[in-house]
């Protein structure tokens, strides 16, 4: 789907008064322009944003300038109303290679959540890349569906990227597992509110763990003491 926008230059006005009018204020940069300050419609840009995101390009049009690919890359916003307040666009030049940041998308169902009850924990859910414009992509697939124990992890280096996008993370970076169920005391710490942590309930289980097998340990040397008796009285 193509996404096309329109924006005016902002040469002298004052953001509010743009923002008072229904448009939102920011600017237009990339290695073969000057930056220029401009407005776009507000209602426009979060519709596009909400569903191109950041990692598709958008037909750019700026009054008096033919049109250019563009990327959304960065939005700030109100942190009382929520409302877009400023953006920044990239300008890219088509033919060269370039650098974006791409939204992962978990597909699938795993057997470690379906089965065994654990929970999926997501490490990143974007990844960082580099390709030619016109190979560039709105997401990237990331099948769940191989994590069926809670040892299997996923990797950038197991993923599955479209012809001609390139990852610049580290192939071992982790990106998701799954987590097993608590035990029945840790949720009801969590459910009670307990300030002991998750983590430390776990420490104790396994001490006490430990302890109990050296108990037994102690146990089992006592016998053999215990024979060795006999046999002397013998």
């Amino acid at each position: 789907m193509t996404y096309s926008l329109q924006a005016q230059k902002r040469s002298g006005r004052n953001a509010d008064d743009v923002r008072v009018q229904g448009l939102v204020p920011g600017v237009v940069y990339g290695p073969d322009r000057e930056s220029a300050s401009i407005s776009v419609n507000a209602l426009e840009l979060k519709k596009i944003y909400s569903e191109a995101g950041e990692s598709t390009l958008i037909d750019f049009t700026l009054e008096g300038e033919k049109l250019v690919k563009v990327l959304v890359q960065d939005l700030q916003y109100d942190p009382v109303k929520g409302n877009i307040v400023h953006v920044d666009f990239r300008q890219i030049q088509m033919g060269k290679e370039m650098e974006a940041t791409v939204e992962l998308e978990f597909v699938g169902q795993s057997l470690a959540v379906k089965e065994l009850g654990g929970t999926l924990s997501v490490m990143k859910d974007e990844l960082d890349v580099k390709c030619l414009p016109e190979n560039l992509v709105t997401s990237i697939e990331v099948d769940i569906s191989i994590l069926n124990t809670f040892s299997d992890a996923i990797y950038v280096k197991d993923l599955k990227l479209p012809q001609g996008v390139v990852s610049t993370e580290s192939a071992d970076l982790l990106l998701a597992k799954v987590i097993a169920p608590l035990s029945e005391e840790a949720q009801k710490a969590m459910e009670e509110g307990d300030k002991t942590s998750i983590a430390d309930i776990e420490v104790e289980e396994k001490g006490k763990k430990e302890e109990e097998g050296t108990a037994t340990e102690g146990e089992g040397k006592k016998e053999e003491k215990k024979d060795v008796k006999k046999e002397v009285k013998k």
